[in-house]
C-alpha cells in the first residue's frame, strides 16, 4: 500500500468513521495504536501494516494530521464525527487566513465561518496554504484573512491544529476580511 493511501485511510478511520474500524476515541480524540493496527490488518493486504510503516507513513505526510503518544494515536483536526474532539486553546497569531470557494462568499459575509460537517473551522497560518485548500472547490479561490488577535481578545476561542493549522468553534464576520478574490 502507498504512502498516500495508508495515509488516507488512517485519517479516514480516526477523523470520520472510527466505528468502522471498531476503534474507540477518547474525548481528545486518541485511539490505542494497537486497536489501530489490528483493524487495518483485518483487511487482506501485500504486506502487514506495522507500527513502524504507521511512523513512516507520518512523518512522509505533507499535511501532518496524525501524533502519536506513546501508545495512542489520533488526528489532530478535520473531524466529522458526531462526538466533538475537545481541545485546549491558546492564544492565536495576529492574521489566520481560510481560502474558500467563490460561491461561499455571500453566506461567510453574512454569517461568518462556521464548521459546517467538521468540528471547527480550519485556519491557515498562511495565505498559500489557504489557497492550496480553496482549490479543491474552486480553481479561482477567494482568500479570507482573519483577525484571529481581535477575535481572541473578543472572547472567539482559538485552538492549534498544527504547524500550519488552527482551528476555531466559528468566527463571526466582524473579523473576516476577503484579501484576494478571483485568484487576482
Amino acid at each position: 500500500m502507498k504512502d498516500e493511501q495508508l495515509s488516507k485511510e488512517l485519517s479516514y478511520a480516526l477523523r470520520h468513521a472510527p466505528w468502522a474500524y471498531e476503534l474507540e476515541l477518547d474525548a481528545q480524540g486518541w485511539a490505542d495504536v494497537g486497536q489501530l493496527l489490528a483493524a487495518l490488518n483485518e483487511t487482506p493486504r501485500d504486506e502487514p501494516i506495522t507500527r513502524q510503516r504507521l511512523l513512516e507513513v507520518m512523518a512522509r505526510s505533507d499535511k501532518q494530521r496524525l501524533e502519536l503518544a506513546g501508545e495512542r494515536i489520533r488526528a489532530i483536526y478535520g473531524h466529522s464525527i458526531p462526538s466533538r474532539i475537545e481541545r485546549e486553546q491558546a492564544e492565536p497569531p495576529e492574521v489566520l487566513y481560510h481560502g474558500t470557494a467563490r460561491r461561499f462568499l455571500s453566506a461567510i459575509r453574512a454569517e461568518g465561518l462556521k464548521p459546517r460537517a467538521r468540528q471547527y473551522v480550519h485556519l491557515a497560518m498562511d495565505a498559500d496554504t489557504a489557497l492550496q485548500v480553496g482549490r479543491r472547490r474552486d480553481d479561482r479561490p477567494v482568500l479570507l484573512q482573519i483577525a484571529a488577535q481581535a477575535a481572541w481578545r473578543d472572547g472567539v476561542p482559538f485552538y492549534p491544529g498544527n504547524a500550519r493549522i488552527w482551528l476555531a468553534d466559528q468566527v463571526s464576520p466582524a473579523y473576516i476580511d476577503v484579501a484576494v478574490t478571483d485568484g487576482s
